[in-house]
């Protein structure tokens, strides 16, 4: 993980992620033009907030963590990038990420 990610910590329920690579190339050498690559919906999780809370206020534990990995829906999210390296991570309320893989 960059430090930059290390800085940015997520507030509440938000988890920071880091979508996996596309496929770019097949396993006989054939390259996958952009416009023809799938969207990737795999994704790292990279930081984690420390959660919702309810009425009473308080806080409800995220259930995914650091490390983890995850399915994102195939739209949504909000698209951050940090000055100090040239990543793309992805910003998403827990309830959105549709499931952990393991």
């Amino acid at each position: 993980m960059s430090l930059a990610a290390k800085r940015l910590l997520p507030l509440l329920d938000r988890v920071l992620v880091q979508r996996a690579e596309a496929i770019t190339k097949t396993k006989g050498g054939i390259v996958i033009p952009e416009k023809a690559q799938a969207k990737v919906l795999q994704a790292t999780v990279v930081a984690v907030g420390p959660g919702a809370r309810n009425k009473n206020g308080d806080h409800i534990p995220p259930a995914v963590k650091v490390g983890d990995s995850v399915l994102l829906p195939e739209f949504g999210g909000t698209k951050v990038e940090l000055a100090d390296d040239n990543k793309e991570y992805h910003l998403f309320r827990e309830s959105d990420i549709l499931a952990k893989i393991e």
